[in-house]
């Protein structure tokens, strides 16, 4: 299940966002390859962003050999995309970690709350992974 976290005060675009966060999925291996990703008009409605948005992710995407746009047919992820490395998984893992410690710390949230929230969100994430049978479903968490 794809998980798009926009953060529309990040000051990172959209677009950039959604790149980043679909070649982590294919990095890693869970959007596999020959995968169909959902339609401009569908990505673009659950998101609740401009379909110009979408239309400039998925282009990227595809100069960059991640994904395949084919005319009537859809938008597919490509054999050929990268993979991630466990170097580069714990590497962009620590990033992430080092940003949260940061706006923990900032705070002044306890250790034991920082790491029970971590906990419950990513049990939250993993069993909305596990539920139902569509090899791709959205969800989105909007921040503003």
């Amino acid at each position: 299940m794809l998980h798009f976290q926009i953060d529309m005060r990040s000051g990172i675009p959209v677009y950039r966002q959604m790149v980043d966060q679909v070649k982590y999925y294919v990095a890693s291996g869970v959007l596999k390859a020959g995968l169909q990703l959902p339609s401009i008009r569908e990505l673009a409605q659950t998101l609740a962003v401009n379909p110009t948005t979408v239309v400039r992710a998925y282009s990227e995407l595809a100069l960059d050999k991640v994904i395949e746009m084919q005319h009537g047919r859809g938008v597919f992820v490509l054999d050929a995309a990268p993979r991630m490395s466990s170097g580069e998984r714990e590497k962009a893992l620590r990033r992430h970690a080092r940003q949260l410690a940061v706006e923990a710390t900032q705070m002044g949230a306890p250790t034991a709350l920082i790491l029970r929230v971590v906990k419950e969100e990513l049990s939250e994430v993993r069993g909305q992974a596990a539920e139902g049978d569509a090899p791709v479903r959205l969800t989105v968490v909007r921040q503003r």
